[in-house]
């Protein structure tokens, strides 16, 4: 049976299963479409650890509970927690609870959204992203720092934040997850890209049936298990070194200023930082369009 990343098998927002020499870490807030709030992510980097200090674990999976794969951040659930204290780990930013406006911000998604999902791209050993039905948003950087994606055919792809005047998500891969013209139409539009497309453009290894998409995903982790682990690690380090003289890092530092800078007007002219986008809202623009 699955459990938490800490070894108790209560409730909580990530599970944690081995299966021989791989790691199954899945995100447990179903009811919310697995939307990410802080608890989430720190319970993601506990999974992650947990994985990478483990000799046995040869390949970790990343998947999510229920309907969908992730719905994104969390801006509106029961449970978000974006005003709390948490032990920072990513980086050297003070407590975002004890500031107010862009100083707050800027603080929390340096920790919780851009600098962990560094920290996760990271992890030597290889991670595949399981993904089904909805992956949105913040969804999108949980499924980029794995090193593959198999996507089950009803998965959809969508970073419809530009609708909140933000130029994309925080861990800003866009460019490089898919060609530049498919990630500008990709923005300017907030259109979903079904997995077939994510497929074409590369952004996608694997498109399978649904119910087939677990067998699937796990097949692949345990073919690549066959590999020396140190090997494992040292390929995984080259091509990640490759894709940051491409650009991947410096890039994602100056679209983080910019996405900041939107933050910061959107307080300053609309109704909130989100340009007055809440759940219901975003939920709408979605329904618009994909009805249109």
């Amino acid at each position: 049976m699955p459990d938490a990343p800490d070894g108790t098998a209560a409730e909580a927002p990530v599970l944690y299963e081995r299966r021989g020499p791989v790691a199954y870490v899945t995100m447990n807030r179903p009811r919310y479409r697995n939307a990410q709030n802080s608890a989430m992510t720190y319970a993601l980097d506990d999974a992650f650890y947990r994985a990478a200090d483990d000799p046995g674990v040869k390949a970790v999976v990343l998947a999510g509970a229920g309907e969908h794969f992730s719905a994104g951040h969390d801006i509106g659930t029961p449970d978000r927690d974006a005003h709390l204290p948490f032990e920072r780990r990513a980086g050297l930013w003070w407590d975002h609870s004890q500031r107010s406006g862009a100083e707050s911000r800027f603080a929390r998604e340096s920790e919780v959204y851009l600098g962990m999902c560094r920290r996760w791209r990271e992890l030597p050993k290889p991670v595949i992203a399981s993904v089904h039905g909805a992956c949105v948003a913040g969804g999108l950087m949980l499924a980029w720092v794995c090193d593959l994606i198999v996507a089950s055919e009803d998965a959809f792809f969508a970073d419809p934040v530009v609708r909140m005047g933000i130029p994309g998500v925080e861990y800003f891969a866009h460019p490089w997850a898919m060609p530049p013209r498919i990630a500008k139409e990709f923005l300017y539009t907030g259109d979903r890209m079904t997995a077939r497309r994510a497929y074409e453009v590369g952004m996608v290894n694997r498109v399978v049936e649904r119910a087939e998409l677990a067998d699937a995903t796990e097949r692949l982790a345990l073919r690549i298990a066959e590999m020396p682990g140190f090997g494992l690690a040292l390929t995984k380090r080259a091509v990640n070194q490759a894709e940051d003289l491409q650009g991947l890092h410096t890039g994602m530092d100056s679209v983080f200023g910019l996405h900041h800078l939107a933050h910061a007007h959107n307080a300053e002219t609309a109704a909130d930082s989100l340009g007055g986008m809440d759940v219901s809202t975003m939920k709408g623009s979605a329904m618009k369009e994909a009805n249109s």
